[in-house]
């Protein structure tokens, strides 16, 4: 009985976890709400907070959960990787996945500005399962840079060329593309991980 009961929960998260992306894609993070994504999926609010204290914690496990699914294809080529040029094309492959997720990357960049603003949410946010930090990044190419250039300052750069794209793309100001992006990414990080000959 209890067996059935987990499995029946399971399958209620899962459902009002579906409709909250769904939802969250159409309308975005802040215009929907909580008896949205009941109704949407068929429960009640009570059904809701039994798996989530909130809507950002709900958005939170979403966000893990697809980055979890993007990375596993990311971390299978990384350990083949043989330079640090491999590495930062494959960094960006995985930040090209998210953007080609266009109505996720708004969403996600919405909530990213709306959590800004709570204390405890920025700081959730900032963890590796969330995004890809400067340590994470760090970790990623670490082995492979030759200077004693930081490699969390090259995480920095790419982070904020990343997410810099990111609100040009929801504008849709179609001034700089993802290819330019990646070709600056790539090269500040040879000029300045690499030893000059």
């Amino acid at each position: 009985m209890a067996r059935k009961q987990q499995e029946k929960s399971k399958q209620t998260k899962k459902e009002l976890m579906d409709s909250a992306e769904e939802l969250f894609g159409l309308k975005g993070f802040i215009a929907t709400t909580v008896a949205e994504i009941t109704t949407h999926a068929g429960y009640s609010k009570g059904s809701f907070y039994r798996h989530w204290v909130s809507k950002d914690k709900l958005f939170l496990e979403i966000v893990e959960n697809k980055l979890a699914a993007y990375r596993s294809s990311r971390d299978n080529r990384l350990d083949e990787a043989q330079s640090l040029e491999e590495v930062m094309h494959i960094i960006w492959d995985f930040l090209e996945i998210i953007v080609r997720d266009y109505n996720w990357a708004k969403v996600f960049l919405e909530f990213t500005v709306y959590a800004s603003r709570i204390p405890e949410l920025r700081d959730d946010l900032g963890l590796s399962q969330y995004r890809l930090s400067e340590t994470v990044f760090a970790n990623l190419v670490g082995k492979f840079i030759e200077t004693d250039y930081p490699p969390e300052k090259l995480g920095a750069f790419n982070t904020v060329l990343f997410e810099g794209f990111m609100v040009q793309n929801a504008l849709e100001t179609g001034i700089v593309n993802l290819k330019d992006v990646r070709e600056a990414a790539v090269t500040l990080a040879l000029a300045n991980g690499l030893k000059k000959n």
